[in-house]
C-alpha cells in the first residue's frame, strides 16, 4: 500500500512532491490546498483514519501533531503501521511508530533523498544495524517477549553468535563471533523445532515446513486443526515454522482447510491431481483407493512434497484421524515464493458515493490487496488514490455480465480480484449477478461482498433525515424489468405511504419514466411533500436540493441523479442559514403527547 505523505499547508508541497516521486506515495493535503492527490477537511480525524486503516504515514509537520492525532488509537505495537515525522526542510526524519515495521527504513530513505538525518532510536538498529524483531523474509521470531532482555544484554556489551544450520540466517550479513565465556554472548538460534528462548537466546523459526492435508468433504474445522496440532506436537515441530498448507485443487473450497490456514496464519495452496501424481515416486504410503477416487495415489504427502520441491524431504509420513490425513515436508530453505495455486478471491466492492472519506476501511483493504481491478472506467477512477500496481480491466457502461464473467475468470486463476461498484455492491449493482453466475456455473472461488454507502443513504444524510421511517427503493430502468412490473410496485409503495428512493430515474434513452412515476404518486402525496434531487453525490460537483412535490422539474434529473420522494408524513423546513432540510418523523410526537 502506498505511503501517505501528509501535509498541512502549501509550503510543504515541494518536498511532498519530491518524496512522492521517490517513495511512490500519495499526497494528502487540506481541502483548501490544491496540488495534492487526496483532500481532507480535518487533519486530526484524517490522520486517525489513515492510522486505523494501517496506512504508513510520512507527516511533513511537527511530530507533536502526529502524536496527538494518533496517540488515542495506539493498541498493539506489533501491528501498528509506520509513522515518520519529517521536518519541512527535510533536515530530519524521525520514526515515531513502527520502527520495526518499516519506519526506520523509510526514515533512512527519506534522509538519503533529502540529504538529511534519520533519527533512529531503536537499540538493536543502533548497535547491530538490524532490527532483531524484524528478521529476513521467511523467518519469524519465536517469542517476542525475549527481546527486551536480549537487547539489554547487547547494549551491555554482549557478543552475538548465530546457532543454525548452514545456509540459514535470519539476518544475512550480520557480523557474529565465537565466544568462550558463556556470560559474554547472546545467541540467535534458528530452528524448525519447538525451542524455548531465555534471557540470552532468541529463537527464530525458518518457514521451511509445509502441511499436506487430505480430508472428507464437510469435515469440521476443529477436527482438522486438532489433528494437525497433535501431529506437530508429537514430532516437536514448531507451528511458527509452517510456510503453508497444501492440498488437491478439488478441496480449494473446503472450509476446514481455510480455517486451519487461518489458525496457523499461513496461506493455503492447491495442486491438480496430475501435479500431485508427479510426486508418486516419493510417497511413503501410496493408496490405490485414493488414486481411484481422485486421480493420484496420495494427497497429504504428495501435496506437501509438491510444495517443497525436489530438494525437499518428507519429515512426517501421512497420519490419519477419523476424517482427515496430514503429512509434513521440509524445504531446504525458507519458502517465500510459494508454488501451487491459491483459492481465487473475488471481492465485490462498494465504493460508496465516491469520496474516500465515505469508503469503508474493508473496501480500501480489499482494493489494496487485490492484484486486479475490474469495473466501469469511472468507478476505477474513483478508487485511483489506492492504485498501486494493480492491473486494471476497464469496461464501458453496460455489459455488466461481461464484467462479472471476466472477474470470475481472473479469480479462477487463483488471483485476488476486486469487482468495483459505486454505492453499495448489493443494491442495483454487481453482487446479485456474481452470485447468479456462480449459481449457474459453480466454481471454487471465494466471494466477498463489501458493503458501501448507497446513494439513497447519502442523499438522505445530505438533505436531513428523510428515511427516518419506512422506505423503499425502486429502479425506474425497464431494461431488465418490464414497466408494468415497475408500475405495480410504484402503486403499492405509493399506497403504502413509503418514502421512495428512485434509482435510474432517467438516462439518454429513457426520458419519461420519472414523469410517469410522479403521475402515479400525485394521487397519494400532498403537493407540499418534500422531494430530494441529489446529483453526483460525494464528488466535487455534488448538488443536493429539496423542492415541494408540486414544483418538481424532471429536467433537473440525469443519469447521475437520485430522486427521493417523501411519505405523506415527511416534512421540510429552512434553518437560520437558509438551507432547507427534510425529515420523516418516526412517531415520537405521539409519545410526547401521551406523556403530557
Amino acid at each position: 500500500m502506498k505511503p501517505v505523505i501528509f501535509i498541512l499547508g502549501v509550503s510543504a508541497l515541494p518536498l511532498a512532491r519530491l518524496l512522492k516521486a521517490e517513495l511512490g506515495g500519495e499526497i494528502h493535503a487540506p481541502d483548501c490546498v490544491s496540488g495534492g492527490d487526496i483532500a481532507y477537511p480535518k487533519a486530526r480525524a484524517h490522520l486517525a483514519r489513515l492510522f486505523n486503516e494501517g496506512r504508513s504515514i510520512v507527516g511533513l509537520c511537527a511530530s507533536g501533531i502526529l502524536i496527538r492525532a494518533i496517540g488515542p488509537h495506539l493498541k498493539d505495537k506489533r501491528r501498528e503501521p509506520a509513522v515518520v515525522a519529517v521536518a519541512e526542510d527535510g533536515s530530519s526524519a524521525v520514526p515515531l511508530l513502527g520502527g520495526h515495521h518499516g519506519a526506520n527504513d523509510l526514515a533512512r530513505r527519506i534522509a538519503t533523498v533529502c540529504k538529511g538525518h534519520a533519527a533512529i532510536t531503536t537499540a538493536s538498529d543502533l548497535r547491530l544495524g538490524v532490527a532483531l524483531d524484524e528478521p529476513a523474509a521467511g523467518y519469524v521470531l519465536g517469542n517476542p517477549e525475549d527481546m527486551k532482555s536480549v537487547t539489554a544484554a547487547i547494549l551491555a556489551g554482549a557478543t552475538v553468535r548465530l546457532e543454525t544450520a548452514p545456509g540459514l540466517s535470519p539476518f544475512p550479513g550480520l557480523n557474529t563471533a565465537t565466544a568462550t565465556d558463556e556470560s559474554s554472548f547472546v545467541t540467535l538460534k534458528v530452528s524448525h523445532t519447538r525451542s524455548a528462548g531465555d534471557g540470552r537466546t532468541l529463537v527464530y523459526h525458518p518457514k521451511t515446513l509445509v502441511l499436506g492435508i487430505g480430508c472428507e468433504r464437510g469435515v469440521p474445522a476443529k477436527d482438522v486443526i486438532a489433528h494437525v496440532e497433535a501431529v506437530l506436537s508429537s514430532e516437536g515441530l514448531a507451528p511458527q515454522a509452517l510456510a503453508a498448507i497444501s492440498s488437491i485443487d478439488v478441496k480449494a473450497d473446503e472450509a476446514a482447510l481455510h480455517a486451519a490456514a487461518r489458525h496457523f496464519d499461513v496461506p493455503a495452496r492447491f495442486f491438480t491431481a496430475e501435479e500431485l501424481r508427479a510426486e508418486s515416486h516419493r510417497l511413503k504410503t501410496p493408496s490405490a483407493l485414493v488414486e481411484k477416487e481422485v486421480g493420484t495415489p496420495g494427497v497429504a504427502e504428495a501435496a506437501a512434497l509438491a510444495m517443497v520441491g525436489k530438494d525437499g524431504t518428507l519429515v512426517v509420513e501421512k497420519r490419519k484421524s477419523a476424517r482427515a490425513t496430514c503429512a509434513v515436508a521440509q524445504a531446504s530453505a525458507p519458502l517465500t515464493d510459494l508454488p501451487g495455486q491459491a483459492r481465487g478471491m473475488l471481492h465485490v466492492v462498494g465504493l460508496g458515493p465516491g469520496t474516500p472519506e465515505w469508503r469503508a476501511p474493508a473496501a480500501s483493504a480489499a482494493l489494496s490487496s487485490s492484484t486486479d481491478w475490474v469495473g466501469y472506467g469511472l468507478y476505477l477512477d474513483l478508487a485511483a488514490d489506492l492504485r498501486d500496481g494493480q492491473i486494471e480491466h476497464r469496461f464501458p457502461l453496460g455489459g455488466e455480465e461481461d464484467r462479472v464473467r471476466h472477474a470470475i475468470a481472473l479469480a479462477r486463476q487463483g488471483k485476488e480480484v476486486s469487482l468495483i461498484c459505486s454505492g453499495d455492491a448489493g443494491i442495483y449493482a454487481m453482487a446479485a449477478l456474481v452470485y447468479e453466475i456462480v449459481d449457474l456455473e459453480p466454481s471454487r472461488i471465494a466471494v466477498n461482498v463489501i458493503p458501501g454507502i448507497s446513494a439513497f443513504q447519502a442523499a438522505a444524510a445530505k438533505a436531513g433525515a428523510m428515511i427516518g421511517h419506512d422506505f423503499c427503493c425502486i429502479s425506474l430502468s425497464d431494461l431488465l424489468t418490464p414497466w408494468d412490473v415497475i408500475e405495480r410496485r410504484l402503486t403499492a409503495a405509493a399506497e403504502g405511504d413509503f418514502v421512495i428512493a428512485f434509482y435510474n430515474p432517467r438516462s439518454l434513452k429513457r426520458r419519461d419514466q420519472i414523469e410517469r412515476a410522479f403521475a402515479i404518486l400525485a394521487r397519494h402525496r400532498p403537493a407540499s411533500t418534500p422531494v430530494i434531487i441529489a446529483s453526483n453525490l460525494g464528488r466535487p460537483e455534488e448538488n443536493v436540493k429539496i423542492v415541494p412535490f408540486a414544483q418538481f422539474d424532471p429536467d433537473d434529473v440525469d443519469m447521475l441523479t437520485l430522486v427521493m420522494v417523501g411519505s405523506s408524513q415527511s416534512k421540510s423546513f429552512a434553518r437560520g442559514d437558509g438551507t432547507t432540510y427534510a425529515y420523516t418523523p418516526r412517531g415520537y410526537a405521539r409519545k410526547r403527547e401521551a406523556a403530557e
